[in-house]
């Protein structure tokens, strides 16, 4: 059975009833920083399990288990997260956000830029897929808020997209879910 996995970032402590309604499906979520405030992840962990990463605006209040970067592994498809695209940015040297001999990630997942973003081209390599779900709270792009969503399962990406809050579907790939 697949794993249906929620992505979001930018919530800057504003979850609105939409973007919580937009969430209730998922398995599992990952938020790539610029969470607002502790009651931003708990609000999450009602639906489900959170990964959560620090934004530049977010300070050390959630705990040991919130760092900058996170590497979760869901369904067996391997994440690097962290807020700062450059922070996923992987060239010859590594990246900072991996240690060496860390398993390059199938997803790299960014925030920050609060514009929606999903690449599975050369700029998503060496990973599978580049992902930035753009922003709940203060978009900076024509798309309004959104959050993102994947469907993986055995270690396989079957899907991904980009959606609005309302749930209409702005840029996908792979299979339709």
């Amino acid at each position: 059975m697949a794993t249906l996995i929620g992505l979001l970032s930018d919530t800057h402590g504003h979850l609105s009833d939409q973007a919580y309604a937009a969430l209730a499906d998922v398995d599992a979520i990952i938020h790539a920083g610029d969470i607002g405030g502790p009651e931003v992840l708990r609000a999450l962990e009602a639906l489900a399990p959170v990964t959560a990463v620090l934004g530049n605006n977010d300070f050390d209040e959630y705990g040991p288990s919130v760092g900058r970067y996170a590497h979760p592994v869901i369904d067996g498809v391997r994440f690097l997260v962290a807020h700062k695209p450059n922070d996923v940015l992987i060239g010859f040297n590594g990246c900072p956000g991996l240690a060496p001999g860390d398993p390059i990630p199938q997803v790299r997942m960014h925030g920050h830029t609060h514009v929606p973003k999903l690449v599975t081209d050369v700029e998503a390599r060496p990973a599978d897929l580049l992902i930035n779900p753009g922003a709940v709270f203060r978009p900076r792009s024509d798309m309004g808020r959104t959050v993102g969503k994947m469907l993986v399962e055995d270690g396989r990406i079957l899907g991904a997209r980009i959606e609005t809050l309302a749930g209409s579907p702005l840029v996908s790939v792979g299979e339709p879910f």
